[in-house]
């Protein structure tokens, strides 16, 4: 499964439309690349459902809203949903700040969400926890992670994802843990909002968008554990992490994918 999905993103070449994080912005772009897909960059109002009408999915990160950045997310949004494209929500710091939620839930009631994607905190927040996400940071949430997921998942009509030392991917129905991955991951800014890039351009080309993000995460998180192998520290990691990305083979994915369904 993993590795037939990284094949075709690397044969179709999606276009990854994204509004994303201005921090994480170029190393998203990079990351897409890396993967074979195509990004583009289109925030501003007036092009943004534009962009979206010729994409291949739509990927919203609002780690560094404005409320004219999110009006802008649900202008392409509600194009995407038009056209039966894929739309990625990055809840990144939902639980922070009372801003961030109700962006976060204006866009959940305002366009159809395919995947959305948070840490745990996340995700508690927008499945109706009572939480506090640490700026960007997860906090600990002692509810059983699973069962969050699916009732959001539920609620939502949509595909969660969890993202943490082990990756949880539900529909609600079909739960995939994937096990990749590696710590230094977490050493080096952007490498969740670089996830939901992947999720992106495996959503892209995949339409049941479960078994997409589990590929999608698992073949991110191989790409990782090979990374790790030759870096001594964030700085080496992210540019090998990259050449990993770009050189995954089979043989690789084969070997190291490690995704369990429940």
């Amino acid at each position: 499964m993993v590795y037939e999905l990284l094949d075709e993103v690397r044969t179709k070449k999606p276009l990854v439309h994204h509004i994303t994080n201005w921090v994480t912005i170029y190393d998203c772009a990079n990351m897409t690349r890396a993967y074979g897909a195509l990004p583009v960059m289109a925030h501003a109002i007036e092009e943004s459902a534009d962009m979206a009408g010729i994409a291949s999915s739509l990927v919203l990160n609002i780690g560094t809203l404005t409320p004219e950045l999110v009006e802008s997310m649900i202008h392409a949004g509600i194009r995407a949903n038009e056209r039966k494209i894929p739309v990625i929500l990055d809840a990144v710091g939902v639980g922070a700040t009372p801003l961030r939620d109700d962006k976060a839930f204006e866009i959940l009631d305002k366009v159809k969400v395919s995947v959305i994607k948070g840490n745990a905190s996340e995700i508690a927040r927008l499945a109706g926890e009572n939480v506090v996400t640490r700026g960007v940071e997860t906090t600990d949430v002692k509810a059983d992670l699973i069962a969050v997921a699916r009732h959001l998942a539920k609620i939502r009509k949509a595909t969660v994802v969890i993202t943490g030392p082990e990756d949880i991917v539900t529909d609600g129905d079909s739960v995939y843990i994937v096990k990749n991955g590696h710590e230094m991951m977490g050493a080096v800014v952007g490498t969740g909002c670089m996830a939901a890039s992947v999720i992106g351009s495996f959503c892209g080309i995949e339409s049941d968008y479960a078994k997409a993000a589990a590929a999608a995460l698992s073949s991110y998180g191989v790409a990782g554990e090979l990374a790790a192998v030759d870096s001594k520290g964030p700085g080496s990691f992210k540019e090998n992490f990259y050449d990993a990305v770009y050189n995954l083979t089979k043989e690789d994915i084969k070997k190291m994918a490690n995704i369990v369904s429940r």
